[in-house]
């Protein structure tokens, strides 16, 4: 399995992004799926989780701010990110929300900053 992120950037406090995760070599609309995110120095987090039917669930720092979507045409996984702030800076990832684990990809690095 192959998970490409994409999307980040850096971008001033308040500002948007939008994340991109293309998935490769696997029934990608089968597996539930989440995005996470490791700050330095810091464990890497679950911060958004999407079911194979569309489900969502957010951990409570981005809730209200961040959006988890799906194509499973494109297997592609995206994440919008409104209202960002100076701590949701970390190198950002995706994988499928599970205990097993795929292998993880390069991440995408998203900094908050003026």
């Amino acid at each position: 399995v192959q998970l490409q992120a994409s999307g980040g950037g850096l971008v001033q406090p308040g500002g948007s992004l939008r994340l991109s995760c293309k998935v490769s070599g696997t029934n990608f609309r089968l597996h539930n799926m989440g995005w996470y995110r490791q700050a330095p120095g810091k464990q890497r987090d679950l911060v958004a989780r999407i079911t194979h039917d569309g489900g969502t669930i957010y951990s409570d720092s981005v809730k209200g701010r961040f959006t988890i979507s799906r194509d499973n045409v494109w297997r592609t996984l995206y994440l919008q990110m409104n209202g960002l702030k100076p701590e949701d800076t970390a190198v950002y990832y995706c994988n499928r929300f599970t205990s097993d684990l795929w292998g993880w990809g390069q991440g995408t690095q998203v900094t908050v900053s003026s």
